[in-house]
C-alpha cells in the first residue's frame, strides 16, 4: 500500500466516523480494502468476529438504525452491512504463513461522539475531509489505527521473514470500554501467543516510539438510579422523598472517598439530572459515574466504597436505589520480552526519531481485556505507541495526526511481528 493509498484510507475513514456499535460503514470499508489488497486465509466479520454476549454500552435500537442508514447511504457494500445488523461490528483477518507462532494485533476502529472543528486552520476542514457526520469525530486516532493495521497486513503477506499466523483484531466500541470484552472472549484470541496493541499519539511527537505502554486504569462504570416520592413543594413538603436531595449527598461524599496507599484511584460523577418543576418534590434522579484504580483492585475498592456511600445516601433520605454496571475494562502491564522487541525494531526503523522503553498511559483502555486473556493463557502481551504532532489534544474538536506516522506504525509494527515469528520459532 503506497503513501498516497495509505493517506486517502485514513481519510475517508476520518471523513464517516461512526461511534461504539455504529461502526457500519468503517467495518463495510475495511472488508473491501482487505478483500482487495490481501490474500487472506480467513476473514471474520461482526458477529463472527465478537462474542456478542460480551458486548458491553450498546446503543439502543433505534441510534444503530440511524447509523446503519448513514452507512448505507455512504455506500457501503449491502451484503456486509446485513452482517453487521444489531450493532454486530468488528472483523478479524486472519493470514496463516506455515509453521510458527500466532501473532495478534489489536486496532480500534470507533469514533467519538462529539462535534470536529471547522476552523480554517485545522487541516482536515482545510483539505476537506472534516467529519460529515456533525457531532461526531474521529478526534482519537483510530482512523489510523486501522489504517496501519490493514498496512500491517498487507505488509505481511508481503513478507519473507514472517513464519506462523497473524491476526489483526479491528475491535470496535473502544471509546466506552465496550468492545474489547467481547473479542478477549471469543474464540480468535485462544491461540494468540504474543499480542501487540497500538495507539497513535498520546503526546509523543512524530517519530518518537514507545516500546511498552503501561499505567492503564482499571475502569468501572456505574449508572445509579434513585427513587423516592414526589409531593408539593409548597402545600406538602414533609409528604415526599427527595430523590434529588439522595443524589447530591451521594455526589458530595463519592468524591470524600479516601485515597489509597497502593496506588491511584479515581472516582467521578460525570452525568446528574433529576426532577421535573420547581414546585414539586423529585422522586426520581440518577448519576453515571466512573470508578477507576491503578489496578484491578484499587478499581474494586473504590466501587465498593462507592455503593456503600450510595446507599447510605438514599437511606439517609428515605429514597430506594438501584446500581446498573456499564463498561469496564481491568488493567494490565506490557511484558519486557515484546517491549525489547520493539524498542530493538524501532530503533532500526526509518524516520524514527527517537525510542522510550516505556511510559504510562494514565488512563483507561479495553485492549487490556485482550492482553489480559493472552498473558493468562501463557502467552505475551505489548501496547505500543506510535508518536504523532496533533494540534489538539486527543479527544478535542481540533486533535488530527501527522500522517507521516502511519508509515511508521506499519514499519516498527511489522517488523516487530516479523522478529517475534523468528524469535519464538
Amino acid at each position: 500500500m503506497s503513501t498516497d493509498d495509505l493517506v486517502s484510507l485514513r481519510r475517508d475513514l476520518h471523513r464517516k466516523p461512526e461511534p461504539a456499535w455504529c461502526e457500519f460503514y468503517t467495518t463495510a470499508r475495511i472488508v473491501a480494502e482487505l478483500e482487495s489488497r490481501v490474500d487472506l486465509d480467513e476473514l471474520h466479520v461482526g458477529p463472527d468476529a465478537i462474542a456478542g454476549d460480551h458486548r458491553m454500552a450498546v446503543p439502543d435500537e433505534a441510534e444503530l438504525a440511524v447509523w446503519l442508514e448513514r452507512a448505507r447511504d455512504a455506500g457501503a457494500d449491502e451484503a456486509v452491512l446485513e452482517r453487521l445488523e444489531g450493532g454486530h461490528t468488528g472483523a478479524v483477518a486472519v493470514l496463516e504463513r506455515g509453521e510458527g507462532p500466532t501473532v495478534g494485533l489489536r486496532v480500534d476502529i470507533d469514533a467519538l461522539p462529539r462535534k470536529e472543528s471547522d476552523d480554517p486552520d485545522h487541516v482536515p476542514a482545510a483539505e476537506g475531509f472534516r467529519s460529515e457526520h456533525e457531532g461526531a469525530m474521529h478526534a482519537c486516532g483510530h482512523d489510523a489505527h486501522a489504517t496501519i493495521g490493514i498496512g500491517v497486513l498487507e505488509r505481511i503477506a508481503e513478507s519473507d521473514d514472517f513464519a506462523g499466523t497473524l491476526k489483526v483484531f479491528f475491535q470496535p466500541a473502544e471509546e466506552v470500554v465496550g468492545g474489547g470484552k467481547s473479542m478477549a472472549e471469543s474464540e480468535h484470541i485462544r491461540d494468540v501467543d504474543s499480542l501487540l496493541a497500538i495507539h497513535i499519539g498520546l503526546d509523543h511527537p512524530t517519530g518518537e516510539i514507545v516500546a511498552g505502554i503501561d499505567g492503564f486504569l482499571a475502569v468501572k462504570h456505574l449508572e445509579i438510579e434513585f427513587t423516592g416520592e414526589s409531593a408539593h413543594a409548597g402545600g406538602h413538603p414533609e409528604q415526599g422523598r427527595n430523590a434529588v436531595q439522595a443524589m447530591a449527598t451521594a455526589v458530595q461524599n463519592l468524591y470524600g472517598i479516601p485515597r489509597h496507599n497502593d496506588g491511584k484511584t479515581r472516582i467521578n460523577a460525570g452525568v446528574v439530572d433529576g426532577g421535573s418543576a420547581a414546585n414539586i418534590i423529585p422522586d426520581e434522579a440518577r448519576i453515571l459515574a466512573e470508578v477507576r484504580g491503578e489496578t484491578t483492585e484499587l478499581m474494586n475498592y473504590m466501587d465498593r466504597k462507592a455503593r456503600h456511600i450510595v446507599r447510605n445516601a438514599a437511606n439517609m433520605h428515605g429514597c430506594d436505589v438501584e446500581f446498573s454496571t456499564g463498561a469496564e475494562a481491568p488493567s494490565a502491564t506490557s511484558d519486557q520480552e515484546l517491549v525489547d522487541i520493539v524498542a530493538d525494531v524501532a530503533g532500526r526503523t526509518e524516520g524514527v526519531s527517537s525510542v522510550l522503553e516505556r511510559d504510562e498511559l494514565g488512563g483507561s483502555e479495553d485492549a487490556t481485556f485482550l492482553m489480559q486473556a493472552v498473558q493468562d493463557n501463557g502467552g505475551t502481551a505489548c501496547y505500543v505507541g506510535i508518536g504523532t504532532d496533533h494540534p489538539g489534544g486527543h479527544h478535542s474538536a481540533t486533535f488530527d495526526v501527522d500522517e507521516a506516522s502511519l508509515a511508521h506504525g506499519i514499519d516498527v509494527v511489522s517488523g516487530a511481528i516479523e522478529q517475534i515469528s523468528r524469535e519464538q520459532v
